[in-house]
């Protein structure tokens, strides 16, 4: 279920990144340009995180963007791949499953690499709903706002969601 721990330096308590990719959902349906989504929910309680708890919602596409910036900036740290493109646009559940496990799994190895933990594109890919230009001109200073700023408005107007996702996981 996406659940990763490491003991912190003063070994009094556990640090928790718990990440989740669900809820699968295919935009503009029927049309040429439709493309799937996918809800990806973070908790921690890891210092490495500005915000303890967020919920955002990505497409393929962006998973690939993050994928290169990730690989640009670790050097000689592996970064995990991907699940395969399709040679079309794949709306079958079974591939849309399929592919929301590769996510997943692609999301829970990049969070066990303390390297790849420390990219700040990651956070604002995690952490807020910017988009992938919006994402590079606030890494790249060329925004009003900062990392922590933009991932602290999200938080502050992702309330209902993060409550939303306590009391369903409440009811598990």
């Amino acid at each position: 279920m996406g659940f990763w721990c490491r003991m912190s330096e003063n070994q009094e308590q556990e640090e928790v990144i718990t990440v989740r990719v669900q809820d699968p959902r295919v935009q503009n349906e029927g049309s040429w340009n439709s493309y799937v989504d996918y809800k990806i929910f973070l908790h921690t309680n890891s210092k490495a995180f500005t915000a303890k708890t967020s919920c955002v919602r990505r497409r393929y596409r962006e998973f690939v963007w993050l994928r290169k910036q990730l690989q640009r900036n670790a050097g000689l740290v592996p970064v995990p791949e991907l699940p395969g493109k399709s040679t079309f646009f794949g709306t079958s559940d079974e591939f849309i499953e399929k592919r929301r496990q590769g996510l997943q799994h692609f999301l829970e190895k990049v969070l066990q690499s303390v390297v790849l933990l420390s990219d700040s594109q990651l956070h604002l890919f995690l952490q807020s709903q910017l988009s992938v230009p919006e994402i590079e001109a606030c890494v790249q200073g060329r925004s009003t706002m900062t990392v922590s700023d933009a991932i602290l408005r999200y938080a502050m107007s992702n309330c209902g969601w993060a409550q939303e996702e306590r009391q369903s996981s409440s009811h598990l």
